[in-house]
């Protein structure tokens, strides 16, 4: 068995939410769910930020008379589903390829607030929502992998509904509109001592944030973000197993993302 399997098995924790991080599962059986949006002309990203492209390099059948297919993309780190590394808003902090696996492994919680958000685009998580959360189905364990589910994911990729603006550069950063997370709630998962958050919206930091300040505190403590996951409704609020796997760019501040649950 591989490291790689050896340290999933091991921190794949379903079940009870406070199931021990050696409890193992055979990833064989469970349901798969793919929370990443694909990567395409459509890809949302910041409109300061260089957008997905991709070049036919060869696609048809060769001289020798093969088929081949080969192309070329670019894009900026942060864009698409995508993982923020701690260094992104933290001097010194980790780069996408120091993110330790025990951070990208683990127990999935779910915490919703696709009702708030629905009343309120610029809606921030709160410590509170985190608090009920933890009263309906117990504290957060260390190592947890904790989804904010906003319910937005079914407005990707149209940029305009989904982020507030479908315009590009500078000025259109002001106009951005779509639900994140607030300072004290990301306070509370550190305290918590969580692995990584992750969010159905372009950024961590509500659309109108101008102090990015989940981003500083989360990230400060070496605490990554996963920001345009696609679709939780499949998921439930405990008993999931999170598999987040970003492009490991040596020295990055970010990275595409394939990021899956195993749900049991």
């Amino acid at each position: 068995m591989t490291r790689f399997f050896a340290v999933l098995l091991g921190l794949a924790a379903l079940g009870a939410p406070f199931a021990s991080p050696a409890s193992a599962q055979d990833i064989t059986k469970g349901t798969w769910v793919d929370l990443t949006h694909p990567f395409n002309e459509e890809s949302v990203y910041w409109p300061t930020a260089q957008t997905f492209t991709k070049t036919e390099v060869f696609h048809g059948h060769t001289q020798g008379g093969w088929f081949y297919a080969a192309y070329n993309f670019a894009a900026a780190e942060h864009g698409g589903t995508h993982m923020d590394s701690p260094i992104h808003f933290a001097e010194g902090a980790n780069t996408t390829d120091q993110v330790p696996i025990k951070q990208l492994i683990g127990p999935g919680f779910v915490i919703d607030v696709t009702r708030q958000a629905a009343e309120d685009i610029d809606y921030l998580v709160t410590a509170a929502d985190i608090e009920a959360f933890e009263a309906e189905h117990g504290r957060l364990p260390e190592g947890a992998i904790v989804l904010l589910n906003t319910g937005r994911a079914g407005l990707y990729p149209d940029r305009k509904a989904y982020m507030g603006t479908d315009e590009r550069g500078e000025a259109a950063v002001a106009k951005l509109h779509f639900p994140g997370l607030s300072a004290e709630g990301a306070a509370l998962l550190v305290e918590r001592g969580i692995a990584a958050v992750g969010i159905d919206t372009p950024s961590i930091d509500y659309g109108q944030s101008k102090d990015f300040a989940a981003h500083v505190e989360l990230m400060t403590h070496n605490i990554p973000a996963f920001e345009n996951v696609a679709d939780m409704s499949a998921l439930p609020s405990t008993g999931s197993s999170i598999i987040a796997l970003p492009m490991m760019i040596e020295g990055g501040s970010g990275g595409p993302l394939r990021i899956v649950a195993l749900l049991p």
